[in-house]
């Protein structure tokens, strides 16, 4: 049985998704590759696993930054797109990388001269725990704000919150 949540938040309400112990998901509204869908999903508001969910979001958008090891996480997804998620979970608060810089990560872990930066943003792009795996923090090489399931505008405001500086749609600078 899964179960969801709803939680109001500054860039509109998110579905929290769990299999009853973890968080397998998180979604933001009219977010592609949305996997809460009402059929497959009860309602449930009262798991442990959303209470420590609701207070690391209510600390990430008043500002801060909570760790995400106590959340237990458990996204849906092949071998190599666990591979991607574990990398975002690698990127720090307030800064960004690249898909680039996430294929380099990849390719050295798996012992190769290089992998394909295109099949590392299909991976982030289908993220189910999104804010808190955080995909947003992945730019393109120019600084480019690209390839946010939950839309441009929410990617750069979640920067934004972060702290980190936007001129004419791209990043400032890679921070």
């Amino acid at each position: 049985m899964y179960y969801c949540t709803i939680y109001s938040s500054p860039i509109g309400e998110l579905t929290l998704g769990s299999d009853g112990a973890a968080l397998t998901g998180l979604w933001l509204e009219g977010q592609k590759y949305f996997g809460g869908r009402e059929n497959v999903w009860q309602r449930c508001d009262g798991l442990p696993v959303f209470a420590s969910a609701r207070q690391w979001l209510d600390a990430y958008f008043a500002g801060k930054a909570p760790p995400v090891s106590p959340l237990p996480l458990a996204p849906q997804g092949t071998v190599f797109q666990q591979e991607v998620w574990q990398l975002l979970l690698e990127i720090p608060y307030g800064t960004t990388t690249t898909y680039g810089t996430l294929a380099a990560q990849l390719a050295q872990r798996r012992g190769l001269s290089r992998f394909s930066a295109q099949a590392v943003g299909s991976a982030v792009g289908k993220n189910p725990i999104s804010i808190i795996v955080p995909c947003h923090r992945v730019v393109a090489s120019d600084g480019a704000l690209t390839g946010y399931a939950g839309g441009i505008p929410r990617k750069e405001w979640l920067l934004c919150q972060e702290g980190i500086k936007m001129a004419n749609g791209k990043v400032s600078r890679q921070q």
